[in-house]
């Protein structure tokens, strides 16, 4: 692993929940500030540069910026600011499960607005980065979208069919390119990230003839949106190799599932013997697609968050064994969210939240900040932070020069 050049500047990247859905109530939901991350910026960057972390995923709330095709991105400014002072490399989210109000995701008219959205973005936050070479994942988790609002009915547009998931998630990934396009056209060398959660679905044990129904919702599931985006399906949208670009596969407790004929699939318990290795769901991805892929995100819950990184990171130097292009693991989120439909805090951030005084004040889960240490010594990724994680912040090139001494990832790889 560390003998390989790669595209980020550290192994381990992070990232700030950032939904700006319409919820099912109506109401549109900013996690953003629902996490305080709004108001304590600056900290939550400093506190990743502390770490060692010098990626983080970072939101661009499309609803809040695009008023019927016009843009006022200014809101960005205290983030920029903030990650240029902590020297940490983005990777923006340009639609995080929210759009316009006025926009239909099923119409040609989304294409083309999502499309000059993206163009307007990248020209504003590539001059304003001048230490990123330019990083976006266009449409998040393409797949929970067409499912959370195409199925159940959770966000806008509150369809509630199997027929409109589908019908969803092929409208989104056509987005999705038209985006990548339009973002290479402000900047050819930008890079694409495109996050999609790891899905595995089995039949309940009493129900064999529901094994063809469960394999089927795997691999629609698992490949669908990056089958268009890389031209595999509908090749009419323009996908390719380069515009998947980087895979982005998100690994969670409940991505493995029972199926359920109606509603969402029942997550397997812990334990249960039909929860397959993440190094083979990883190879699966890697087998198809051979491009770069990333863990783009997990976290354990809890007390459990330690144990989750150490089976996780076993499982990735696995997956590295075996000749997988596998370039980083991102712990997200960097600190704790809400639980979307009962508002409780979810404990599966590298911060906890703890309210005091009127304000969210971020605790480090010590724990589990160990073990991110142990794994960042044993694969040699910092230095100077190795005695404690909480010392004096450490420059982003003090990161890269160690990197160009053990041979690790320089900087000319990043693009």
């Amino acid at each position: 692993m560390v003998q390989r050049p790669g595209i980020f500047p550290t192994f381990f990247l992070s990232g700030f929940e950032c939904s700006n859905f319409l919820w099912k109530d109506g109401v549109r939901r900013n996690l953003v500030a629902e996490t305080g991350h709004d108001r304590h910026v600056a900290e939550d960057y400093q506190i990743l540069n502390r770490l060692g972390i010098a990626v983080a995923r970072e939101g661009i709330p499309w609803p809040l910026v695009d008023r019927g095709g016009n843009y006022d991105f200014s809101l960005l400014d205290p983030y920029i600011a903030a990650m240029n002072a902590a020297k940490i490399m983005p990777i923006w989210d340009l639609c995080h499960y929210g759009y316009p109000d006025d926009l239909d995701p099923f119409s040609d008219s989304f294409v083309a607005r999502f499309a000059n959205y993206c163009r307007a973005a990248a020209e504003y936050v590539l001059p304003k980065v001048p230490h990123s070479p330019g990083f976006f994942t266009p449409i998040n988790e393409i797949t929970f979208f067409s499912y959370c609002a195409g199925e159940w009915g959770w966000a806008a547009p509150y369809r509630c069919t199997r027929e409109d998931r589908l019908r969803l998630r092929v409208a989104l990934s056509r987005a999705a390119i038209a985006g990548v396009k339009a973002i290479r056209e402000v900047d050819s060398s930008a890079r694409m990230v495109h996050i999609d959660p790891l899905v595995r679905v089995v039949a309940p044990r009493d129900r064999p003839d529901q094994i063809e129904a469960a394999r089927h919702e795997t691999e629609s599931d698992t490949f669908l949106a990056w089958d268009i985006i890389c031209g595999r399906q509908h090749p009419e949208f323009g996908g390719s190799p380069e515009i998947l670009d980087i895979v982005g596969a998100n690994n969670y407790s409940f991505g493995q599932m029972e199926y359920r004929e109606s509603g969402p699939h029942a997550a397997l318990p812990p334990g249960d013997d039909r929860i397959a290795p993440l190094c083979d769901m990883l190879d699966t991805v890697w087998q198809r697609y051979r491009r770069p892929m990333i863990i783009g995100e997990t976290s354990g819950l809890g007390h459990g968050r330690p144990d989750w990184l150490r089976d996780v990171m076993g499982e990735s130097l696995a997956a590295v064994q075996r000749g997988m292009d596998l370039q980083g693991v991102c712990l997200f989120p960097a600190v704790d969210m809400p639980d979307w439909h009962t508002g409780e805090w979810v404990g599966n951030g590298i911060c906890d939240l703890v309210k005091e005084n009127g304000v969210l004040r971020r605790v480090p889960h010590q724990p589990y900040v160990d073990e991110l240490r142990r794994w960042q010594k044993e694969l040699n990724r910092v230095t100077a932070l190795d005695e404690d994680p909480y010392s004096d912040p450490v420059e982003l090139q003090d990161v890269v020069d160690a990197a160009h001494r053990l041979n690790m990832r320089p900087d000319k790889d990043w693009h």
